[in-house]
């Protein structure tokens, strides 16, 4: 996959957790657009998770040519995979490929780590969602194939109100 011109990805670091935070809230602004404001209109990830997540090295941010961050990823390494958790860009930077870019910096680092699999949850009808990642080679993955960490995740999504009838569970193996 050819990167986006101009643009770089490191670990996330501390001085990026507001600029993290900035970027989920956004790129949920896009939600609006699709009747999901309730989406747009929720206060994005606590600072607490997001020091977290960066002093674990599990976000990975798209840096422009000017030093800016287009862009991140968050993820958590499971057994025997990589669930990716969120994936933001910023809407003016929207159609350069970098959200595609983050995904393969995280195949990378999943193949590395010999984790053969990118597991996700997402919205099935909204076009930056699942016919998104379908493009980039996620599949669906049915109801029956659901492990106990998935289930526990989708009862995690509708504790937070989110409606789960309308989400799926995708999956993109690693060759």
């Amino acid at each position: 996959m050819q990167q986006p011109a101009h643009v770089t990805f490191r670990f996330a670091a501390p001085h990026d957790a507001e600029t993290v935070r900035t970027i989920e809230f956004e790129a949920g602004l896009r939600f609006v657009s699709v009747g999901m404001s309730g989406i747009a209109d929720a206060p994005p990830m606590c600072l607490a998770l997001i020091e977290r997540k960066i002093a674990a090295q599990e976000i990975i941010v798209a840096v422009d040519v000017d030093g800016t961050c287009a862009g991140f990823v968050m993820f958590e390494p499971q057994p025997a995979r990589i669930y990716i958790q969120e994936l933001d860009v910023l809407p003016l930077h929207a159609g350069r490929r970098i959200g595609a870019a983050l995904i393969e910096q995280v195949a990378q680092l999943a193949r590395s780590r010999k984790l053969m699999r990118l597991i996700l949850s997402t919205y099935r009808e909204v076009p930056w969602n699942a016919p998104y990642y379908r493009r980039l080679g996620f599949r669906e993955i049915e109801e029956a194939e659901l492990d106990a960490a998935l289930i526990a995740r989708r009862d995690a999504h509708v504790a937070r109100g989110l409606d789960e009838s309308k989400r799926v569970f995708m999956q993109r193996d690693l060759a």
